[in-house]
């Protein structure tokens, strides 16, 4: 490629992509993803951006291995990745720590034996700015695709001498990157400050290539076409689309699909966003959007509640689900997902994260006489955060809304209870050990 003067001296190349939002990221490395897969087999893209994710739904950190050219939004293609780590949120600023220790965690199923994209996320401003350095830092890119508007002013040019010199986030730049200490001799040593171990202290001289975007209303986020949390419900509505049966020529409300049956006990549970109290724990799973992921430790119950988890792990995503309802009597969650059979028999986490299912999956659901389950127009907007939801039309999750039904575990209308049916999902042992 001639844009990046590519030689086989230089090795693989890792190409790392930034800019302010709306500056066209995701369409450069749609064109360059295809441009590269004319001369390649394939390509690998490390998904770093939370809120605008390519291939998965919102909230990932992911690795996926491109062989075929795609086009379209990201609505259009969600596929499997490689790896993948779900995060739980839209953006990281209540928690740098864990998305750095979650980029790390992919990054390194990255094997070096093809050419990597790295998309990143639009927040260059302030904190944001330190954080992407960090991120340059642990990746250490051999090109680096700095795309900004014209009159954006906040962010400098990542030449090699910047990323060398400057601060990050949890990283020191040059002068400021070792700690000095003292032999038993006299002698000095100097040594890498202690949790900076993993980070590169400096880059070794990546190629900058810095790109002025001319369409019109880049980098003005309030000139989008589509805004981007639409582009997020849109790409969560195609994940889903996948329990669609191919057969069939409408498309099927959720309440009308067979859910699979998950024992308590069979899978740890954790809040990723917020503290709830262990007796509320059940109200906020309820039909609520939740990563399957798979943790290394063993599952165990010593209570007859749900099993929690203290910490937040960093650990593989297999996809996602949603609860569909939680039956007490049987201790059993419901759960409608996507992920193939053999995929869940070794997921033994389930992640409750600042992920919303999109309001048109409660409020559309048809055949339902009445008040539609989990959906409530009673809602105080004065209430902190309230006005995320205003737009969508007053969809949310009642809290007087939750009531277990027997036989069904969710909430139904008279009409929605006879459609309830259940697929039994046998956990082997390695579903509980791993």
């Amino acid at each position: 490629m001639k844009i990046f003067d590519f030689k086989e001296n230089d090795g693989i190349p890792v190409i790392l992509v930034c800019g302010p939002k709306c500056v066209g990221k995701s369409t450069f490395n749609r064109y360059l993803i295809n441009l590269l897969l004319n001369h390649l087999p394939c390509v690998e893209y490390l998904e770093c951006d939370l809120g605008q994710t390519e291939f998965t739904p919102p909230g990932c950190v992911s690795l996926m291995n491109i062989s075929d050219p795609f086009l379209g939004p990201p609505f259009t293609h969600q596929r499997t990745p490689r790896k993948m780590v779900y995060y739980g949120d839209v953006s990281c600023d209540q928690d740098t720590e864990r998305y750095i220790d979650t980029v790390k965690y992919v990054f390194n199923s990255y094997k070096k034996e093809v050419p990597l994209v790295i998309n990143t996320m639009g927040w260059v401003k302030g904190v944001g700015l330190l954080l992407l350095i960090d991120i340059i830092r642990l990746l250490s890119p051999s090109h680096i695709v700095q795309i900004s508007a014209e009159d954006f002013k906040d962010m400098p040019q990542f030449t090699p001498e910047y990323i060398h010199l400057t601060a990050g986030l949890h990283t020191k730049g040059k002068l400021q990157a070792t700690c000095k200490s003292m032999d038993m001799g006299g002698t000095e040593n100097w040594q890498p400050c202690e949790g900076e171990r993993d980070f590169q202290t400096s880059t070794p001289g990546h190629k900058l290539l810095c790109v002025k975007p001319k369409f019109p209303g880049a980098g003005d986020a309030a000139k989008a076409r589509v805004h981007s949390s639409i582009l997020r419900d849109m790409a969560m509505l195609g994940y889903l689309g996948q329990l669609q049966p191919l057969e069939t020529r409408s498309v099927l409300p959720l309440h009308s699909l067979v859910p699979y049956q998950v024992p308590f006990s069979a899978v740890a549970l954790r809040v990723i966003h917020t503290d709830v109290a262990p007796k509320h724990i059940i109200y906020s799973v309820n039909a609520s959007w939740v990563g399957l992921c798979r943790i290394p430790d063993e599952v165990r119950c010593q209570t007859d509640g749900p099993v929690l988890l203290t910490q937040t792990p960093v650990c593989d995503c297999l996809g996602f689900g949603i609860v569909r309802g939680v039956e007490m009597e049987k201790q059993l969650y419901h759960i409608l997902t996507p992920v193939p059979p053999e995929n869940l028999r070794v997921v033994n986490c389930l992640l409750l994260g600042n992920i919303a299912i999109p309001s048109c999956v409660l409020l559309n659901q048809q055949g339902i006489e009445g008040e539609i389950p989990y959906v409530t127009s009673e809602y105080n907007y004065q209430i902190s955060g309230a006005g995320k939801l205003k737009p969508s039309g007053v969809a949310h999750r009642s809290k007087l809304a939750l009531e277990f039904v027997e036989g069904s575990g969710a909430e139904q209308s008279p009409k929605d209870s006879r459609s309830v049916q259940t697929k039994d999902l046998h956990l082997s042992s390695a579903a509980r050990t791993l």
